[in-house]
């Protein structure tokens, strides 16, 4: 399904949580989501046990990289110097990620593995500028498509769902184009009465 909606030679960068269906897109071209992970570590502390020790120390990571995510968004960290204080956690993590491979906890243990199997996944927003290390964005723009489902209890027909994408597409696009969700509604009216082009 993935390649079927982004196609084989897709050649952006596809950032996700950890789905198997993304495992078809090459590492190099995956970002993994951040704040995905961090619920995983944050379950790894509340498993307790030899897990927790696990899970602190992953998190701690991730509240770093944040720390200094956010600081080059801000402008207060060089591209250069980011790159280079990614880099040491890039070490320190993968080495937290191998000790808790050995967990005595078998869940936490696979997830690292996991993880140190799709690590080149993990980063990819620091050598590609314009990537994020979370996939909010999406998951926020879908936000209204998701409650419109579960209140309305989605569609009843092939029509109804393309239906359904099309118009929740559009007035997502308004929103994030900051444009009048009716009058570009009233403009594709008009232009499908007068057999004209639809409005860009």
């Amino acid at each position: 399904m993935l390649q079927a909606l982004v196609g084989k030679s897709y050649p952006g960068v596809v950032t996700s949580d950890r789905a198997k269906a993304y495992d078809s897109h090459p590492l190099q071209r995956r970002q993994i989501c951040w704040a995905h992970l961090r619920r995983d570590f944050q379950a790894m502390i509340d498993r307790g046990g030899s897990a927790k020790a696990t899970g602190q120390i992953l998190l701690e990571h991730s509240n770093l990289l944040f720390t200094y995510w956010h600081r080059l968004r801000e402008g207060r960290l060089a591209r250069s110097t980011f790159h280079g204080k990614v880099s040491q956690l890039r070490r320190s993590f993968r080495t937290a990620l191998a000790q808790g491979a050995r967990c005595r906890c078998p869940k936490t243990a696979a997830t690292c593995l996991e993880l140190i199997v799709r690590e080149a996944a993990l980063w990819t927003f620091a050598r590609v500028e314009g990537v994020e290390p979370t996939n909010n964005a999406a998951e926020r723009s879908l936000r209204h498509a998701v409650l419109w489902r579960k209140s309305s209890y989605g569609t009843q027909s092939h029509r109804g769902s393309r239906f359904g994408e099309a118009i929740l597409t559009v007035v997502t696009s308004c929103q994030q184009q900051g444009r009048n969700l009716l009058g570009y509604l009233t403009a594709c009216c008009r232009a499908f009465d007068a057999k004209g082009p639809t409005p860009s």
